[in-house]
């Protein structure tokens, strides 16, 4: 459970094929959000690169994962607060889309493994084949922050699927973690709609890290990193360029919600 109010930040930026350029840019936007004094931070999906093909980005993937892992533990360690960030990690034949969470002392807290695989057809050269290059997880984690509450995982097109949410409470998440990287054709009409569901139903607090503009020639992501209430309610916003979304997280406005609407204990 939440044990005391605290900030948290959402971080909105925007990955390309540069490893390094985009550690950089994420690490800005930490001490910036350290500064104004969050303590728990997401970073969106696909942190470390977005390439032009998933076969490149696949390519490139056992050299930068154990980077990227090095840097999200150093940057809570250096800063002494809670981070998570989507990774992307070998697998067996495939990659594993991950979310990794580290705590204040650099330790790794959770990982988690995406489940649901993005695998849709707009036509034409709107077409993405997420199962082509990642391995789909199975299991549900729930990361234990201490006070600051046990924090759900699940990673972008999981979003639309409510069942895992509903799993994630049962197993005591107060605030659910959504890192993504949504396209611009469904981010504008779904993108708030499917995050604000999700904390209502749930009551829960949501936190959604988020890509944002051009990645490279084919690529772009919606952006709007959001911080949501348990009512529902859109707290902060980074719109449509990189920067921050940041929030109060605060017990008593979870109680006062699943008080009110105590929806979670009439389920049959």
């Amino acid at each position: 459970m939440i044990a005391r109010p605290y900030l948290a930040a959402a971080v909105q930026l925007t990955s390309t094929p540069d490893l390094e350029g985009n550690l950089a840019a994420a690490e800005a936007l930490v001490a910036r959000a350290v500064q104004r004094g969050a303590e728990l931070i997401g970073l969106p999906e696909n942190l470390p690169q977005i390439c032009e093909t998933q076969e490149e980005a696949a390519a490139a993937v056992p050299a930068t994962y154990p980077r990227a892992e090095a840097w999200l533990r150093e940057q809570a360690r250096r800063h002494g607060v809670t981070v998570f960030a989507g990774l992307v990690a070998p697998g067996a034949g495939r990659v594993r889309n991950l979310l990794v969470v580290a705590g204040p002392d650099g330790e790794i807290v959770a990982r988690y493994q995406k489940r649901h695989l993005f695998d849709v057809d707009f036509g034409g050269r709107d077409v993405h084949r997420e199962s082509a290059s990642v391995e789909p997880g199975d299991e549900v984690v729930v990361a234990d922050l201490g006070p600051l509450g046990g924090l759900g995982l699940s990673i972008c097109y999981d979003v639309r699927f409510p069942e895992h949410y509903r799993a994630l409470v049962d197993a005591g998440a107060d605030l659910l973690a959504v890192p993504a990287a949504f396209i611009p054709h469904t981010g504008k009409d779904h993108w708030h709609v499917l995050l604000r569901a999700r904390a209502i139903e749930n009551t829960c607090y949501v936190i959604a890290p988020a890509q944002v503009g051009a990645h490279n020639a084919r690529r772009a992501s919606y952006g709007h990193a959001v911080i949501v209430d348990p009512w529902g309610v859109t707290l902060a916003d980074a719109g449509d360029r990189p920067g921050l979304a940041l929030a109060e997280i605060d017990p008593e406005r979870l109680a006062q919600v699943r008080r009110q609407l105590p929806s979670l204990a009439h389920r049959r």
